[in-house]
């Protein structure tokens, strides 16, 4: 008989090749020069280099104004769908995971079609537009997960102590939901500063993204600068996420 830590032995393989073994490459690359030696200059050369700079702050603003619509637009379409008053069928929660069957970069390019459509001018709007579109599922569901788990005896409580139910929110729902509100958050942020894709689509590529950069200097064969460029999103996003762990053992441990 096969023990069952065994079964974890092809996962096991899988994360070795497919997400440690590029990871070391990157780590490899970016520390290398054209020659194979060893070298700093490709990690210095993105803090002097103006572009990647404004391109980097450009990403970092488009993230943040996508997360915050997102956070706007996703947290009241969760709450009625985890509130049984307002959504008393499963239809309602399955038309918010249909477009997610569809391939994003098929999303993308019907978006961009239907803007062409209505004679639109492709620029920032649109983009923002694109991103919300695209990743508001990922800012819903969290928090709808969250908000369905609820003990709504803490609701019910403060009603019954007096609290109006918009003292009730404020005070017991949102802080409750607050890590639902956070992993959406990580989940909308940290994937809309690396795309590229969808901004070449929906603005024709007149704003360039973080990623765009470092596709280009992958396809221009600059693999040492690009691997240095994708390590520093690397470093960026795993800060984030240990940040984003920090603060759900911190709500844990208040709650």
């Amino acid at each position: 008989m096969i023990k069952r830590k065994h079964w974890s032995i092809p996962y096991l393989i899988f994360l070795i090749v497919f997400v440690l073994l590029p990871l070391i490459l990157v780590v490899i690359y970016a520390f290398q020069d054209n020659s194979g030696s060893f070298t700093f200059d490709n990690i210095t050369k993105f803090f002097t280099d103006d572009d990647a700079i404004g391109t980097f702050a450009l990403s970092i603003e488009i993230a943040i104004e996508t997360t915050l619509l997102c956070v706007l637009l996703g947290y009241p379409a969760a709450w009625i769908l985890s509130n049984k008053k307002y959504n008393k069928s499963a239809v309602t929660i399955v038309l918010f995971i249909m477009p997610m069957w569809i391939n994003a970069l098929m999303r993308t390019l019907a978006t961009t079609e239907l803007f062409n459509m209505l004679g639109m001018t492709l620029g920032k709007g649109t983009l923002l537009f694109g991103m919300v579109y695209d990743y508001l599922p990922f800012m819903i569901y969290p928090i709808y997960n969250i908000l369905d788990r609820m003990d709504k005896s803490y609701a019910e409580a403060a009603q019954d102590l007096g609290a109006t139910p918009w003292k009730v929110f404020w005070q017991v729902i949102l802080p409750l939901s607050m890590p639902g509100v956070m992993s959406g958050v990580m989940m909308v942020f940290m994937p809309t500063v690396s795309t590229f894709a969808i901004s070449e689509f929906l603005t024709n590529n007149k704003i360039k993204l973080f990623g765009t950069i470092i596709q280009e200097n992958i396809n221009s064969s600059m693999w040492n600068y690009g691997a240095a460029l994708a390590l520093i999103m690397l470093v960026i996003i795993g800060i984030c996420s240990l940040f984003n762990s920090d603060k759900k053992e911190t709500e844990g441990g208040l709650v």
